[in-house]
């Protein structure tokens, strides 16, 4: 049986007026973003929208194909849109006020956001569930202080564009006051961080904050309590010409607000990732669960 929220829509728009309607939805290339898309376009799907699917897009060709009409829907993350899409190079260390600035700027280019989900997919350094319980480090730092009492105790694993990168682990360090050498910081290909720090080559991981690796490998993510790495949290996001015509999308996405956290994001990620199911599948039996969907 539907949640009522869902059912809340039929007493408050007609179905007549969406039945046949086609959007079309962006799906980046990525496992989280094929996730992301069909928890929307199965909601929409439910809803009396018929839905097309353009998957496997980078973010530039996704943005513009919204801009131009070519996608109605599409997944996105604050920090990007902040940087890459708006030109904005001021740093907001409060995640509401980056939502309500992207969202106030985006709507001179015609697109709404949607509510913002409480998922936060950025930049991260995490250690070993063993290593947690034996120092109780809980955010960046408590790492920090201990590391530089310790200077020689710890090494840490980063991909090659976090090494390089002007936010990466440098900039990181700086802005926390790590005195680090070069020589405790080894760069590998991206996600061999994991498979280091569980067959303990490095003892800190650079990772995301939703990679299913995460779980896999049984890992603390500490707290960027200082507010360093950037906000990527998601909202779906639409262009207002179609909004305007089908303003019932809003409370039809809403659930995905209401019920997604990071936790649950993981989780899904690893189902796709480390069980190998289809996100559709994934995605399907999320919202059945939840009683979304029959």
């Amino acid at each position: 049986m539907k949640k009522l929220t869902i059912l809340a829509l039929f007493v408050v728009f007609s179905l007549t007026a969406i039945f046949g309607a086609t959007l079309t939805v962006g799906i980046r290339y990525f496992t989280e973003h094929y996730i992301l898309g069909n928890l929307a376009s199965l909601l929409l799907e439910e809803n009396g929208f018929n839905v097309v699917k353009r998957d496997g897009l980078h973010a530039l060709p996704s943005r513009e194909g919204l801009i131009t009409g070519q996608i109605d829907i599409l997944a996105e993350y604050t920090g990007t849109a902040w940087a890459t899409y708006l030109g904005q190079e001021e740093m907001i260390t409060d995640p509401d006020e980056l939502f309500e600035k992207v969202k106030e700027l985006d709507a001179k280019n015609g697109v709404v956001w949607l509510d913002r989900i409480n998922v936060n997919n950025t930049y991260a350094l995490a250690i070993r569930q063993e290593d947690y319980e034996k120092y109780g480090f809980e955010t960046l730092s408590d790492l920090v202080a201990y590391w530089n009492e310790h200077p020689s105790e710890f090494l840490v694993g980063v991909d090659h564009e976090f090494y390089e990168r002007p936010d990466g682990f440098f900039a990181f360090a700086d802005h926390y006051g790590l005195d680090i050498p070069e020589s405790q910081v080894l760069t590998m290909q991206t996600g061999l961080t994991y498979e280091a720090i569980a067959n303990n080559k490095i003892d800190i991981a650079m990772v995301f904050t939703t990679d299913p690796q995460i779980l896999k490998y049984n890992l603390h993510v500490l707290e960027d309590d200082k507010n360093f790495w950037p906000y990527y949290h998601i909202s779906f996001i639409v262009r207002k010409d179609v909004l305007d015509e089908y303003p019932e999308i809003e409370e039809i996405l809403r659930p995905l607000t209401m019920y997604l956290n990071e936790d649950i994001l993981i989780r899904l990620n690893y189902r796709v990732d480390i069980e190998g199911l289809e996100p559709e599948v994934v995605a399907r039996d999320y919202l059945e669960g939840l009683g979304l969907i029959d």
